[in-house]
């Protein structure tokens, strides 16, 4: 296997500076570990322990699992993720019978564990910069479209070529710096994920859309998973004989704890951020985006809520896309008000002008960089009079009909498709149709039909489409939803059997079929052609512009920058840490068990399993688990380390490099983190490990777990 290699240090600094990266913000490639000095900054082993390029560290302990991170906390492959990132595999399992969301999963013995539908977890095995083939025969002068599809059909391809057939592997270039550096990225990838212990929701999701991305918090995040492989080690799906993966290094828990000041730093797998992102794309964030998902969203979980109302088969249908759209949703009123409480575009255009200053006072820089900053405003300004097109686009295309059509067309064959292609498709349609209520798919499709109707008569790129008439937007939606249902019930998409039945099409017979779903694909499809080729040409005159926009930004500021993150692995470090994010309102770090109790009024959001306040009330557990400056059993920590999403799930460790939580959101004001960070605000929380395993002994009578990881009480 190959080692991890130290990227050039020309892709990620100006080469005539060698200025070191402050440790106050930063999720840091793994090759900018070593340059840390975290000794000074609490750390009390060697930094080869957290990333030894030539050997074994905690890197190869940490894994992307279910959107989120995962750590191997056992030699036999045991992840401890969170609830909401095993919700998706809890919420597929569960039925009313056996109602694993509500009441919890324990598999007391490994053949008691059960399959996490769809869930891959990937462990970085190596990466290597592959930047000069990426960027060979790509200039300047390329056309944007064709530079934008170049670059990205290179990272395919040299993805593509790296995996090699190898099931066990899967390859991913990522782009570090646009139009700048990029990584190769190498992955062992394990298909059978099967879930180990998942606490009541009462614990898991303790305070609902209530309590999310707000401290104090006093939610029980967590759950266990296990990786198995075939028997002779290779990746393999799930099956009997499987066994438990042995990962190269896992982490050892701490029940010691943690106190205010104390160091600690987080492996994992971060989602994007845009910190080096112009005046301009905050704006539109600010002023178009952020309101209209979150506004749209908002919609699409009353309409789902108000649905499954008093029938739990479909409250179990709708719980994960419900969370999913709340997080989000919260997520991004968050980042709205960030943005408007921190000025932070106003603050941009003011950074901007004095860059400009800087590019202007130089004759040689003024030639090179002098039109960049307004030619990104040029970009922004065409995409501000198309984005309400290409967002009703996007939204349409989440519509799980729609979603099916596309599955059928893309997996369809020119010629009489093979037996083994058709059971493919087949086994994916069959997985997504189980999701599908018709009378809400027909509510949110109706939605997205009469937006598209009502865009500009050049933008609107549905002919033909009849919207009934009405006083209202929702008068009009109704309407249709309604006319939608009835097209539905006579469609061949009403059933499964008949649905599955065009697998076996031909893609020129799918072409022809009268399915007014499937002539919706169509007239979807070809809409998106010209969609994806503006969005191709925007892409690749950004990429060129920002590129050299960054070179003379680092010039300017005498310092090198930390690329944006992008879901691949990155260290940050900070120390547990209250704060003060309003007037009057000083906030500690750590809650207690007795907050829960405060809490608790024995309905959502706040409805605590019965059997954890009768055990608050009897006091009958173990001191181990009682904090003794808390005098209370420790349940959320908060921490002023760096995070996004992505990092749901990852190990907060001590400064040796131990166990002491599990990180699985921010407060409410540090969502702006995906755009700037700040000790004054960003702060992230991390459900205490001694409370994890509180529950999972006395909630899930799960003592093997504590065996297993080396726990003794």
């Amino acid at each position: 296997m190959r080692r991890f290699s130290t990227l050039a240090p020309v892709l990620l600094i100006v080469a005539l500076l060698s200025v070191t990266l402050s440790a106050d913000e930063g999720m840091y490639p793994l090759s900018e570990i070593g340059t840390l000095n975290l000794k000074a900054k609490g750390l009390k082993i060697d930094v080869k322990e957290i990333y030894n390029p030539d050997g074994v560290s905690l890197v190869q302990a940490i894994c992307d699992v279910g959107g989120g991170t995962g750590e191997f906390v056992s030699p036999d492959g045991l992840i401890l993720t969170n609830h909401h990132i095993a919700f998706s595999a809890v919420t597929a399992a569960s039925t009313p019978e056996h109602d694993y969301l509500k009441n919890g999963f324990t598999a007391s013995t490994r053949e008691q564990e059960i399959p996490a539908a769809n869930y891959v977890c990937k462990i970085t095995e190596s990466y290597r910069d592959v930047t000069a083939e990426v960027m060979d025969g790509i200039s300047a002068e390329t056309p944007p479209v064709l530079r934008a599809t170049a670059i990205r059909d290179k990272m395919n391809a040299i993805a593509k070529r790296e995996e090699g057939g190898r099931k066990n592997i899967a390859c991913q270039v990522s782009e570090m710096f646009p139009g700048r550096s990029y990584v190769l990225f190498t992955y062992r990838s394990i298909q059978d994920v099967r879930l180990v212990y998942v606490p009541p929701i009462g614990v898991g999701n303790f305070g609902g859309e209530a309590d999310n991305w707000v401290w104090p918090r006093h939610t029980g995040d967590f759950s266990f998973l296990r990786a198995y492989v075939a028997p002779d080690g290779s990746t393999a799906p799930y099956a009997k004989e499987n066994v438990p993966f042995k990962p190269k290094r896992h982490i050892k828990v701490s029940m010691k704890g943690v106190k205010e000041g104390d160091f600690v730093m987080i492996l994992g797998y971060p989602g994007r951020t845009f910190r080096h992102k112009t005046s301009h794309f905050l704006a539109m964030q600010e002023g178009f985006t952020l309101p209209y998902i979150s506004k749209r969203f908002d919609w699409l979980i009353a309409t789902m809520e108000k649905a499954g109302m008093g029938n739990r088969t479909l409250e179990l249908m709708f719980a994960d896309d419900i969370k999913s759209y709340a997080n989000t949703a919260k997520n991004y009123k968050g980042k709205i008000q960030g943005l408007r409480r921190l000025d932070l575009v106003r603050k941009k255009v003011a950074e901007e002008k004095e860059l400009q200053a800087f590019i202007n006072a130089d004759p040689k820089r003024a030639a090179q960089y002098g039109t960049a900053l307004s030619e990104i405003g040029r970009v922004y300004d065409a995409y501000r009079a198309v984005a309400p097109q290409e967002l009703a686009y996007a939204m349409l295309g989440r519509t799980k009909y729609l979603g099916l059509a596309l599955t059928l067309s893309s997996g369809a064959e020119s010629k009489e498709p093979k037996a083994e292609s058709v059971e493919k498709v087949k086994r994916t349609l069959a997985a997504r149709y189980a999701d599908i209520h018709a009378p809400v798919e027909a509510a949110i499709l109706a939605k997205s039909l009469v937006e598209i109707a009502d865009l500009p008569a050049e933008q609107s790129f549905l002919p033909g489409m009849e919207i009934p008439r009405g006083s209202s937007v929702a008068e009009r939606e109704a309407a249709l939803a309604a006319k939608l249902e009835k097209m539905i019930a006579a469609s061949v998409f009403a059933s499964r059997e008949s649905l599955l039945g065009l697998a076996s099409l031909t893609r020129d017979e799918l072409e022809k079929h009268d399915d007014f779903i499937l002539a919706l694909s169509r007239q979807y499809r070809r809409a998106g052609e010209a969609i994806r080729e503006r969005q191709r040409a925007r892409e690749g005159e950004l990429n060129r512009i920002e590129a050299s926009l960054l070179d003379v930004k680092m010039a300017w500021r005498m310092k090198s920058f930390i690329p944006d993150a992008n879901s691949t692995l990155r260290l940050t470090f900070g120390y547990i840490r209250g704060y003060t994010p309003a007037d009057a309102t000083t906030y500690k770090p750590q809650t207690t068990l007795r907050g829960i109790i405060e809490k608790h009024l024995g309905e959502e959001p706040y409805n605590a399993p019965g059997g954890l306040v009768e055990l608050y009330a009897s006091k009958a557990y173990s001191k181990a688990f009682i904090d003794p400056a808390l005098g209370d059993v420790p349940v959320a920590m908060l921490y002023n380390m760096d995070t996004t999403g992505g990092n749901s799930g990852s190990p907060v460790l001590n400064a040796r490099g131990e166990l002491v939580g599990v990180n699985f959101d921010r407060a409410y004001e540090a969502t702006i983190n995906d755009y700037q960070w700040s000790e004054s605000y960003s702060r992230s929380i991390g459900a205490d490990v001694r409370y994890i395993l509180f529950v999972a002994k006395y909630l899930g009578h799960a003592d093997f777990l504590l065996d297993e990881l080396g726990v003794k009480i």
